[in-house]
């Protein structure tokens, strides 16, 4: 693995960055970046060094989601959705603040995840998309239940089923993001907003979070593991193999 695809950095007041570093793919992610990004959460979580974890992207692209190209070439292409189910939870299960700070365009997965941070600030550059039906697969990221709760049914079936690309100013407007920000200021201004939230009391703030984000972690468990399994079922190359959902 290229471990330079996911560059980590330990920064002032317990912040743990992760950048996705794949900017002539877009950002793009493989089997191994998920695993990363796993490994790096569900270490966040049990350190007590640790307060927040903020994920972004190298260059003009937040992420543009799964890279199709190495799906393909898996040896066993199932091996990617026991690792997306696990990514996907490793958000949901995080237990301190997870932020977004969205550089670009956000695609597929990488769109439907933020949803499952507590903060996500924004390029006035950047857009969401999520063109599931386009590539003849459902929903996942949770999706089909975080989008509706957050913009409403009749924007997130826009989204989901008809690949509407929904604008960064849009994206604001519906709630999907806190706040945009222009390109040149936006890592600036953001940061600004992050060290507010360290200055914060950590125990306050977890526990706040376990109460609002407990009340639908088992249904975001159980929606995730449905919709994989849709998407696994789905996949043009079923017939290569058994799945292991």
């Amino acid at each position: 693995m290229d471990i330079e695809d996911i560059i980590t950095e330990v920064c002032d007041g317990g912040i743990i960055l992760i950048r996705y570093n794949k900017p002539k793919k877009k950002n793009a992610l493989n089997l191994n970046m998920y695993r990363r990004v796993i490994d790096i959460l569900q270490e966040a979580s049990r350190d007590d060094n640790v307060g927040v974890v903020v994920l972004t992207g190298t260059g003009d692209f937040y992420s543009s989601g799964n890279d199709l190209t190495a799906a393909f070439n898996y040896e066993g292409v199932y091996d990617l959705y026991p690792v997306l189910r696990d990514f996907i939870r490793a958000f949901i299960e995080f237990p301190k603040i997870l932020v977004a700070i969205v550089n670009g365009p956000a695609i597929g997965i990488a769109a439907t995840t933020l949803p499952l941070c507590d903060l996500v600030f924004a390029s006035e550059n950047s857009y969401f998309y999520t063109p599931f039906t386009k590539l003849g697969i459902v929903a996942e990221g949770c999706s089909s239940f975080t989008f509706s709760r957050i913009m409403g049914e009749r924007k997130a079936l826009e989204m989901l089923l008809f690949n509407y690309k929904m604008p960064a100013i849009e994206a604001l407007q519906c709630g999907f993001v806190n706040e945009l920000y222009k390109p040149e200021e936006l890592q600036h201004k953001v940061w600004d907003k992050i060290i507010e939230v360290t200055n914060m009391k950590r125990e306050s703030l977890i526990e706040s979070k376990k109460l609002i984000r407990g009340q639908i972690k088992d249904h975001l468990l159980e929606i995730n593991d449905k919709e994989l399994k849709t998407v696994n079922d789905m996949h043009p190359l079923k017939k290569i193999g058994k799945s292991k959902l």
